[in-house]
């Protein structure tokens, strides 16, 4: 070990998923030696934890996990949960309210399952690339039924990114809004909505607090506006060389893109 780091935190989207949407040999392996050395891995990400759960496979990760941007930090295994935010129902009705009114895709999450009230171009994408099935049902009955975690709107067009703008100023400081990408559908925006309690900074505070790891001896990686309070707090700090402008002001290194491994190569020259 080059320092003494117990805890490496890495994002998902255009941190390990390239843009042909898979994780690299070089990156596979570098996350293995981390855990044979004895560090935790955690990921840290936007998706639910069911989107995520073929990549916690293929790393052979367990354990807890930030999802959500931070408003739910759980073992998907267990299910024991360390940190969770939900949204206030009546916003989300009024979210939903929006969405129909405008023709927004929109879409719920709990901690366990995935909401749509019709099939679309944006549902395909979900099961195709997240690997996930929705269940199709009145959002207003899911709103009244269930703890929702998160929304997400996606866009791909001018005028929807125009309506997303409008939406966002209508809930402005009532919810928070985090827009990201993923290299394999670069002409799609994904729009968390969530409480605007929620970061990941705060999930990893959270999760630190209960695993006893300060947070000097914390490395994120991450690419996206998400990842900018994660990487405010981390002792170190890894942008990768396809972030986003902003998070370089706050990353102590940046690191390759996602095409060239790049989480593998902060790990090598910094880990192990």
């Amino acid at each position: 070990m080059k320092q003494p780091y117990k805890l490496l935190v890495v994002d998902i989207d255009g941190t390990l998923l390239n843009s042909r949407g898979v994780i690299s040999a070089e990156d596979t392996e570098a996350i293995a030696r981390v855990e044979k050395a004895g560090l935790r891995v955690v990921l840290s990400t936007g998706r639910a934890a069911m989107a995520s759960a073929w990549v916690l496979d293929h790393l052979h990760l367990n354990g807890y996990h930030i999802f959500f941007d931070g408003a739910l930090v759980i073992n998907p295994a267990s299910k024991k949960e360390v940190y969770v935010e939900s949204i206030d129902s009546d916003l989300v009705r009024q979210a939903i309210d929006f969405a129909r009114r405008h023709d927004l895709h929109f879409d719920l999450y709990t901690s366990t399952r995935y909401f749509v009230e019709q099939e679309s171009w944006a549902v395909d994408i979900r099961r195709q690339f997240f690997r996930i099935q929705p269940t199709l049902k009145n959002l207003d009955e899911v709103c009244r039924q269930e703890r929702i975690i998160k929304g997400t709107v996606i866009i791909r067009t001018p005028a929807e990114k125009a309506l997303a703008i409008e939406f966002q100023n209508k809930f402005r400081g009532k919810l928070s809004f985090s827009w990201t990408t993923t290299p394999a559908y670069p002409d799609v925006d994904f729009i968390n909505v969530i409480s605007p309690k929620v970061s990941k900074g705060k999930a990893l505070e959270a999760l630190c607090a209960v695993l006893k790891v300060p947070m000097s001896q914390v490395v994120a990686i991450g690419d996206g506006v998400n990842d900018v309070s994660l990487l405010k707090i981390a002792g170190l700090a890894v942008a990768m060389g396809n972030c986003v402008e902003e998070l370089k002001s706050v990353a102590h290194t940046v690191t390759h893109d996602v095409d060239h491994s790049g989480v593998a190569e902060a790990i090598r020259r910094y880990l192990i």
